[in-house]
């Protein structure tokens, strides 16, 4: 069974400079709720019970909003407001931090979870992705392709071609409606992508991609890419992809950022 998740956030954000420089994009209002609280929500929905967060020293804002807050909650009596106090409800689940010392890239973030991790399959959410479904979340339809396979599952969305050079994209066959046997990925293809399936930020894994992100060197963009773990991977296991129900929204870029805001804001 999957019960643990890895959610990276210690990038810098560039994407969404100057706010960024001391909002980190994870709190981005959506709604009440900061972007990181609708990924922790997919993953509790997804039947996940203890979430790691990779986060970086000027992340501290994450960690401060899942704690509780007596102080306000005192206050809140004091002044009479306790109706106000149901507005202080966080998702119920153990969250457990670690930081990143370094921004060198995804890979290298999820590595930092090994121990955490242990022998277990675990999901990986990407928080810069909002998922909006009035289906099956998208983590949880990963897992349940997860427990069909046994191995390690990815999440697709089908993009324009003129767009694939900013997504790692997937080259394979179509085994049945909406789900691939990966042969290939390839992180921001400039040309030549395989397909026009990007990855979204959403995975499951078997904890044996570890021993391929502990010994990679430093790829595109100079960072450890997950991308090339998943490439090793593929050398020795069978990997799947799962194009994902509903609507995905990346916060790092402004439209979409605007257009999740204005969907949830008018529910």
């Amino acid at each position: 069974m999957v019960k643990k998740a890895i959610i990276p956030a210690a990038g810098y954000g560039t994407r969404g400079l100057p706010i960024t420089k001391v909002i980190p994009k994870e709190m981005f209002p959506i709604g009440v709720k900061p972007a990181i609280q609708f990924v922790v929500e997919e993953a509790i929905e997804a039947g996940i019970e203890h979430i790691l967060v990779i986060v970086s020293r000027s992340k501290s804002m994450i960690v401060d909003y899942f704690d509780e807050s007596l102080e306000l909650e005192t206050f809140l009596e004091k002044s009479n407001k306790q109706h106000l106090k149901g507005k202080l409800d966080i998702p119920k689940i153990q969250l457990h931090y670690t930081r990143q010392p370094k921004a060198k890239g995804l890979g290298d973030a999820i590595r930092l979870g090994e121990t955490f991790i242990g022998d277990d399959p675990f999901a990986v959410l990407l928080p810069d992705d909002i998922i909006l479904s009035d289906k099956k979340g998208a983590t949880e339809e990963l897992i349940h392709l997860y427990h069909e396979k046994q191995s390690s599952v990815i999440g697709l969305k089908e993009v324009e071609w003129n767009e694939l050079h900013q997504y790692g994209v997937i080259g394979g066959s179509k085994i049945r409606e909406d789900i691939y046997q990966v042969d290939e990925i390839i992180e921001k293809p400039k040309q030549n992508p395989p397909s026009n399936l990007a990855v979204v930020g959403r995975y499951v894994f078997t904890p044996k991609i570890f021993s391929y992100l502990k010994h990679l060197q430093a790829g595109h963009g100079g960072e450890i890419q997950l991308t090339d773990a998943i490439m090793d991977l593929l050398q020795d296991e069978r990997c799947f992809g799962k194009c994902i129900s509903g609507d995905r929204y990346d916060i790092g870029k402004t439209k979409d950022y605007i257009e999740v805001v204005m969907k949830v804001n008018k529910e």
